[in-house]
C-alpha cells in the first residue's frame, strides 16, 4: 500500500515510460514529498496527542519512509516497523536509514493490509497510516485490526490528503488558463469511481470500531513560490500522475497544454517555470483505543 496521491491506475508501458510513471519515478515523487513537505509532517507529528513517548510505533502503507523518518525524528526513542506492499518502496526505505544510521530502529515488512491476518507487529503505541487508509478494500475490518493491535491506550493516527496539491497559477498556462483545476475536477471524478472511501470523515468509522476521537484538525499547505528545484520536480511528478487518471476526461487542446508542461526538454517545461507553488490540505485524525 502506498501514498494514495501517488497512486495511478494500470496504463500501458509505452505511456507511463513516455510519461515518466514507471516505479523510479513513483518512488521518486514519493521521496520529493517528504522533502518538500517537511516542514508540515514535523508540524502533524507535533501535535499528536501521545501518553508519553511512544517506543514502538507501526507505520502503515509506508512507502519510502515519509513518515517513519518523521516519527523516528519526533520520537528519539522509538523504533518504527514500516509496512508496506511494495518492495520496491520498501528497499529504497530501508536504503535512507541505513544512510541516515538509523537502520537499527527500523524495521520493514511487506506486506498486504487488505488480507484478512496480518503478520506479526507487534503491540504498538502508535500506528500512523498516512494516505493509505482510503485504498482499503474493508477499511471497517482495517480499523477493527488496529485496534486490536494497538496497546491499551495507544493512539492511532489517521492522514489524508484533499487530493493532489496545487501548483501552478490560475492564469497558466498562457495558452490554456485553468488548465490544473480541469485536471483536477477530471482526476476526482475518476478517483470517485474507482477509490471509493477517498475523502471519507474518518472520525464516525474510527469511533465505530470502538475508538475514541481525541483530536482532529487540518493542516494546510502554502508554500509560496520560491524557484525552488525540488518544488519543480514534485510538480512534474504530481502532473504525470494527474495525467493518468484525467487523459480520458480532457480536451485534445488541455491534453496538448498538458503535454508540453511535462515535456521536460521543451521551452513550455513545468521545470522551467518560476512561478510555481505549493497548496494543498491534510486531515489529521487521532484517535484513542481504551486502557
Amino acid at each position: 500500500m502506498t501514498h494514495a496521491h501517488l497512486q495511478a491506475s494500470p496504463h500501458t508501458a509505452q505511456h507511463d515510460s513516455r510519461h515518466g510513471a514507471g516505479a523510479d519515478s513513483q518512488i521518486e515523487i514519493l521521496d520529493l514529498d517528504a522533502e518538500v513537505l517537511a516542514e508540515h509532517i514535523s508540524a502533524i507529528t507535533a501535535w499528536l496527542p501521545v501518553e508519553g513517548a511512544p517506543r514502538e510505533v507501526v507505520d502503515l502503507g509506508c512507502g519510502t519512509g515519509t513518515g517513519t523518518f518523521a516519527l523516528l525524528e519526533r520520537f528519539p526513542e522509538a523504533h518504527v516497523t514500516a509496512v508496506d506492499s511494495s518492495a520496491e518502496h520498501l528497499r529504497r526505505l530501508r536504503d535512507k536509514a541505513c544512510d541516515a544510521g538509523v537502520q537499527d530502529r527500523v524495521r520493514v515488512v511487506q506486506a498486504d493490509l487488505d488480507a484478512a491476518d496480518w503478520p506479526d507487529l507487534g503491540t504498538p503505541d502508535l500506528v500512523w497510516a498516512s494516505a493509505s487508509m482510503h485504498h482499503m478494500s474493508e477499511p471497517d475490518r482495517t480499523l477493527r485490526s488496529v485496534h486490536g493491535l494497538l496497546a491499551p491506550g495507544g493512539l492511532f493516527a489517521v492522514v489524508e490528503l484533499a487530493g493532489f496539491p496545487r501548483f501552478l497559477p490560475e492564469s497558466a498556462p498562457e495558452e490554456r488558463p485553468g488548465l490544473e483545476a480541469r485536471c483536477h475536477a477530471a482526476s476526482e471524478r475518476h478517483h470517485a469511481e474507482h477509490v471509493s472511501h477517498r475523502g471519507a470523515d474518518w472520525g464516525p468509522l474510527l469511533t465505530a470500531a470502538g475508538f475514541a476521537i481525541e483530536g482532529e484538525r487540518t493542516v494546510t499547505v502554502d508554500i509560496e513560490a520560491s524557484g525552488d528545484a525540488a518544488v519543480g520536480r514534485y510538480a512534474l511528478g504530481t502532473f504525470q500522475r494527474l495525467r493518468l487518471s484525467a487523459v480520458d476526461a480532457l480536451s485534445s487542446e488541455d491534453l496538448a497544454a498538458l503535454d508540453r508542461l511535462l515535456d521536460v526538454d521543451g521551452p513550455h517545461s513545468i521545470l522551467r517555470r518560476g512561478d510555481l507553488s505549493v497548496r494543498t490540505e491534510r486531515s489529521v485524525w487521532a484517535a484513542r483505543r481504551g486502557k
